[in-house]
């Protein structure tokens, strides 16, 4: 379990809660929200090691008996919350877990913790089932909700937690830690950090993905031959994208990202600006076919695409008439 120190951003964040712990102004409730993958439950972990940390100077020292615990997963006093069923925290999981739990005193903490994952889950009764302990709690509980949409809370609840809100980390420290954790070269992490968009843990899911290499090999396919595309080939194409289904978001992703190359090095001419570093041959040779009025079309038909494709319009239809846009603007 790591420690403030080995989050990669987060600054701010992590600095109000050691503040909060260095003057003793720890609240009792905090809503931790973020998108998945963007840290919470790290975070969370981290505070929990710091506040039970029995050691000298920075907390969580990450020596002491109590960081061992925590780290290991075994410390008595800092208890995650579990649900049977997979969409839904319900009331008995809240009083088994932690309102019958919080009466009794930390076995060898300063602070009883409860971490709560997924907690927009809770049930209304649930959540009604927690208040109460949210409103009066001992001195000694910190309850932490994790959440990718805070606005699933009772409004009594989030009145009463501290937010927490998880900002996208930046390219740059997603890229550094990519290459030096996952392993991979620059180029691929470049494009890995674009995708996730600041979140760590989607980096880390595409930088280790088998999928997401081949659907970006499928896209890069199409990209090569979208001029000289006849109609039986786009019909080809669609049934290839079809193995990726599931994954299609990821796979319109990398055409939106391509084709954002594309206009950024048809206008500045600068390499350094792209994202597929490693394609930057094909970028050359496309540019010079097509203008930015055709970029551009090709742009708005991918994001019209994926409309469609989250309204449940007809994936063949949808992806075939993205492919005629792509094969009509891009001249070859």
């Amino acid at each position: 379990m790591p420690g403030f120190k080995d989050i990669i951003g987060h600054k701010r964040e992590i600095e109000h809660l050691e503040k909060a712990i260095s003057t003793g102004k720890v609240s009792h409730a905090y809503i931790f929200s973020g998108e998945k993958g963007t840290g919470k439950l790290t975070l969370a972990n981290a505070f929990a090691m710091a506040l039970q940390c029995t050691g000298e100077g920075e907390k969580p020292c990450g020596t002491c008996h109590s960081c061992h615990q925590a780290a290991s997963g075994n410390h008595p006093d800092i208890i995650h919350i579990t649900h049977e069923k997979p969409n839904s925290i319900g009331v008995d999981d809240v009083r088994d877990q932690l309102v019958g739990d919080v009466q009794i005193r930390p076995y060898n903490g300063k602070y009883k913790i409860y971490i709560m994952p997924d907690a927009e889950k809770m049930t209304v009764q649930a959540q009604n089932a927690i208040l109460k302990t949210i409103e009066e709690p001992p001195e000694y509980a910190v309850i932490i909700l994790l959440t990718d949409n805070e606005q699933g809370f009772l409004d009594t609840i989030r009145s009463r937690c501290v937010l927490i809100q998880l900002k996208p980390v930046p390219d740059e420290q997603v890229k550094k830690y990519l290459m030096e954790h996952v392993e991979i070269p620059d180029y691929q992490a470049d494009i890995c950090a674009a995708f996730a968009q600041g979140n760590i843990g989607k980096a880390e899911r595409l930088a280790t993905s088998e999928d997401f290499n081949a659907i970006k090999a499928s896209a890069m396919k199409l990209i090569r031959k979208a001029g000289t595309m006849s109609i039986s080939d786009i019909i080809e194409y669609v049934k290839e994208v079809q193995d990726y289904k599931i994954s299609i978001q990821d796979y319109l992703d990398i055409l939106a990202l391509w084709y954002r190359d594309m206009v950024y090095f048809k206008a500045t001419k600068d390499v350094n600006g792209i994202i597929f570093q490693d394609e930057l041959r094909t970028i050359r040779e496309t540019v010079k076919l097509c203008s930015y009025e055709g970029v551009e079309e090709v742009m708005q038909a991918i994001e019209t695409a994926k409309t469609r494709l989250a309204a449940n319009v007809n994936f063949d239809l949808t992806m075939e008439l993205l492919f005629l846009v792509i094969k009509e603007n891009i001249h070859g």
